[in-house]
């Protein structure tokens, strides 16, 4: 999805004017995190670029014919906005929710602080007895269909002129600080003038090749996909119990994760699912949330990776701060998609103009990695 949403911006950029190669390990993406991912939405950030980039990606999302110059083949994509419901187990916590709502509506946003009466008039299937309020919204707030918006991206940049290949680039060749091409698997090598990393959880090794450090690597976190014998007479919206499971509708059917509570590294081709998780936390904390899941059957789950910034959970955009021409877009800690608009727009505007023109990404530079200071972001899952 981000480097797609990069090669889209770029190649639809009429000030732009060099040429754009996408090299892609796996066309079928089997195992990519954009095949993985839940496809959510939120503006529930306490920090107003993360805020503004989501709003970006709404906007994006609902218009997205106009976006790609009103191009008939370009469908209406699904968005499901029924919103986030955090739920704050603690005073401190929900003194945290209070104070990001305040950000938030400072940015339009619409999310609104519920008492538990209130969530339980709102959404009767509730159990708050050990909650202390809720941060809802409404507003550009789910989920929509992702798996079509990267179509979409490929496809039309594809019509734009640029270039995609089934490879794997497995050496980066620099001169003087300074990337000069790429070795592929097959043999061949390919001059640039600049190379992006858009490699998800693989982006620490892409990185390495150019002799660079990057403090991203693979996280798993699981999907479960359910029936309820007993449906809810409303949809659910995606719901972050204060166990740290989370559950929303997913059509006909309901979808639930969670981190693992032994969260290390991993290797990047372990998938395997973790037994245990669904009996030993998922189910528990769904069935004391909302009783009515009592009756439930798994039908479908996945594992997937988050490719996790460990220095503070936020992605890692823009050159590096000596090879100039190494463009990071990593690290996005389950953020990917609904950043990837205003990424592939932001890295557009400093690949053609040399800085950011319509949001100014750079507080999210490789820089503030080097200087030791975090990007601070207090609403992360």
């Amino acid at each position: 999805m981000i480097g797609s949403s990069i090669a889209w911006f770029l190649s639809d950029n009429s000030d732009f004017d060099g040429s754009i190669l996408v090299v892609e390990r796996d066309r079928s993406y089997t195992n990519a995190s954009t095949s993985h991912t839940n496809s959510c939405m939120r503006q529930q950030f306490s920090n107003e670029l993360n805020i503004q980039m989501s709003q970006f990606a709404a906007k994006f999302v609902r218009n997205l014919r106009s976006c790609m110059r009103d191009d008939a083949d370009v469908p209406d994509l699904h968005f499901e906005s029924y919103g986030y419901m955090y739920l704050a187990g603690s005073e401190d916590f929900a003194q945290t929710l209070r104070s990001n709502q305040e950000i938030q509506s400072g940015f339009g946003a619409g999310t609104q602080i519920m008492t538990p009466a209130e969530i339980v008039a709102a959404y009767p299937f509730y159990n708050v007895d050990d909650i202390v309020c809720g941060s809802h919204n409404l507003v550009d707030e789910g989920y929509f269909d992702g798996g079509t918006l990267f179509s979409e991206l490929q496809r039309m940049a594809r019509k734009n002129g640029v270039e995609y290949v089934e490879n794997e680039v497995v050496a980066i060749n620099t001169d003087a600080n300074s990337v000069s091409g790429v070795e592929l698997a097959s043999g061949e090598s390919i001059s640039c003038g600049l190379i992006v990393n858009a490699s998800g959880p693989s982006a620490v090794a892409t990185a390495a090749m150019a002799g660079l450090a990057l403090p991203v690597e693979p996280r798993k976190r699981f999907t479960f996909i359910f029936d309820a014998q007993d449906k809810l007479p409303m949809s659910l919206p995606l719901t972050i119990d204060p166990s740290g499971v989370h559950v929303r509708s997913d059509g006909d059917a309901y979808m639930a994760g969670c981190t693992p509570a032994d969260d290390p590294a991993v290797a990047f081709d372990d998938f395997a699912m973790d037994r245990d998780i669904w009996d030993d936390k998922v189910w528990p904390a769904l069935v004391n949330r909302i009783p009515a899941f009592e009756r439930i059957k798994v039908t479908s789950q996945w594992a997937g990776h988050y490719a996790h910034n460990t220095v503070d959970h936020n992605v890692i955009v823009g050159p590096h701060h000596v090879t100039q021409n190494f463009i990071f877009a990593n690290g996005f800690s389950g953020h990917g998609l609904q950043q990837a608009p205003a990424i592939g727009r932001g890295v557009s505007e400093l690949v053609t103009y040399g800085s950011y023109r319509s949001l100014d990404l750079s507080p999210l530079g490789y820089d503030r990695i080097v200087r030791g200071e975090p990007f601070i972001e207090t609403a992360i899952i």
